[in-house]
This record gives C-alpha cells, structure tokens and sequence, in this order.
C-alpha cells in the first residue's frame, strides 16, 4: 500500500502582520522627529516623543516573544532610534571648567498672575535665587510679589505686567542695564529682556522666554514663527542665557535648531531633562511634558536644575544653579 505525506501546513502569516503593525506607528514617530517633519497637528504630538520611545519596546518585546525575526529588527532599530534621543536626558553632561561665581535662575509662568505669590517668593528666598523670569505677568501679579516681600530679596527689576497672559518680566538680586522687553509677532506675548551685572564674571543678557503655543493646528504657524524669532546665542560674543515658557520640548526641531546657534538646555546638561514642567498640575489629564527650559550659552557650567510646583499655576517653576566664566 502506498501512502503520501500530506502536505506541509502554511502558518498563517497572523503573527507576523501582528508584530509589523505593532513596529509601524514607532517607525513613523522616529521618522518625524529625527528629520524633524513636525507639522500641523504632529507638533503636539511630538511634545509626548518620551512616552512613545518608552511605548517602542512593547513591539520589540511582541516580535521576540512571537520569534518573528524581521520584526524583531526592525523594532529594535525603532526602539534604539527613540530612546538614543530622549534617554541622554537622564543622564548628567559633561561640564566647561566655568570658574567664574553662581548664578541662581527661576523660571515659572504665572498663569494669568494666578500662581501663588507665596509659593513663588519662598522658592525665591529658600533658594538664595539671583535672578527671577517670569511669563504671563500681571499688575495684579506684580502687586502681590511686592506684599510677599519680592522686593527686598530681587530688589532690580525689569517689568511689563499686561492683563491676561502677554506680560513678562525679570526680577534680579544684581544690578540690571540695558532693559526693556519686545513683543513676539504670534500671540503677541512680551519678552522682558536686561543684561545683569554679576562681579567676577562678564556681563550677562537675560531674556524672558515665551513664544506663542502650539494649542490648534490653526496657530502653529505662529509657533514656528515665535520660536525662530528667539534672540540666538552668540559664543563669540557676549554671555545669554534664555529663560522661561518655550511651549516647545527637545523634541521639536525649532529647539534644537536654536540650542545649535550655542546654547545647552540646563535640564539636559544636568540629567533632569525628562522632568515634567507643565500638564496635569491644574488637574487637566495631560501626560507631563518639558516645555519650561532655563537655556544658557555654553561657556556656563549648569551644577543642578530642579522643578518645584506652585499652586495656581499648569507649569511647574525650573531653577538653574549655574557657574558663570570668570571676567
């Protein structure tokens, strides 16, 4: 009797078309943020770029579980692609040999001039801190700094407080000259600017940061057009350090393309660039993201940068201890 083998089975392709839907959307991500495509709605989208290289290993740890090699690869490609990019935030940079005196640096957007006054000038006095940005200031703001006793810690300032969210300003412990503030073309918000006299080291032009936000696909022409407005460093010449409400993350391609013109982002520098700065801390149910930056030029030293609530504000205040170069 003559018998035949039956014919070998064909897997059904289920496994593998499950681990190539899995890589697809991590690819696209790494795809958009590497060449910088952010557009439209993709700008907001980008800010989440950490999550989504946090999210890039369920596809790799999928096609090894399922034994799926070409996805398996390609996940990996992915997974290291993403994570290459945000993981050196966690991770504290070398410094240049700064010999010069500290700089203390608060930043905090105000929320309308909503944000603790309280909270704000104790973070002031606990932290010894030189020099204080702040976004959406407002009189009412800048009336009640002056009850909690701003005044006698940051005693020079620079001030432009408007109703609702476009003012700005700059409280400092040194002497401040050279002031004044100038109006971004998007939503109109002001930028305080001075440059501040710290003996020992050279002269430092400060400005308070705050480019228009992302928040609808209709104005993110006003975000790219804010954010390459932002005074670039100038490493041959004088120091400038950048403070305040960027609504923008290392993520996004304006960022990096200013932070190439000389600056370093304290956060990163100091490894505490994945901290969240603005989100869920007026109860909305948003993912933290890093919008707030303190960016100096990279002749200073960052020594530590930490995040600090206040209440009545969805940001969270960013305080630079920095090491100036010597005069």
């Amino acid at each position: 009797m003559i018998t035949t083998e039956p014919p070998a089975r064909t897997r059904p392709p289920v496994r593998a078309l499950l681990c190539w839907l899995a890589v697809v959307p991590g690819a696209a991500w790494a795809l958009v943020r590497l060449a910088g495509l952010e557009r439209g709605p993709l700008v907001q989208a980008v800010a989440f770029t950490p999550y989504v290289a946090g999210g890039s290993l369920v596809a790799l740890v999928l096609a090894l579980a399922l034994r799926r090699r070409g996805p398996a690869v390609a996940a990996a490609v992915v997974a290291l692609a993403l994570l290459g990019v945000v993981a050196p935030r966690a991770v504290a940079a070398d410094q240049p040999a700064a010999g010069g005196p500290m700089l203390r640096v608060l930043t905090a957007n105000l929320l309308k001039g909503g944000a603790d006054a309280r909270t704000l000038v104790e973070l002031v006095r606990r932290h010894r801190v030189d020099l204080l940005a702040v976004q959406e200031f407002t009189p009412e703001a800048r009336d009640a700094l002056d009850r909690q006793g701003l005044a006698g810690l940051l005693p020079h300032r620079q001030l432009n407080p408007e109703v609702g969210t476009t003012g700005s300003a700059l409280y400092s412990r040194l002497p401040l000259a050279e002031g004044g503030f100038r109006r971004n073309a998007g939503f109109q918000f002001t930028q305080a600017y001075a440059v501040v006299a710290v003996p020992g080291a050279p002269p430092v032009r400060v400005e308070s940061a705050h480019p228009a936000a992302p928040y609808a696909v209709a104005v993110v022409d006003e975000w790219f057009t804010d954010l390459r407005a932002q005074p670039p460093a100038t490493p041959d010449g004088p120091l400038r350090i950048l403070a305040g409400d960027f609504n923008a993350t290392l993520d996004h391609a304006p960022l990096r393309a200013l932070l190439a013109t000389g600056y370093v982002d304290a956060a990163d520098a100091a490894g505490a660039g994945l901290a969240g700065t603005w989100g869920p801390y007026d109860g909305d149910l948003i993912p933290p993201v890093t919008i707030d930056h303190v960016l100096v030029d990279r002749r200073i030293a960052v020594r530590s940068v930490a995040v600090h609530p206040v209440p009545g504000s969805d940001h969270r205040a960013v305080l630079a201890e920095l090491r100036l170069p010597t005069a």
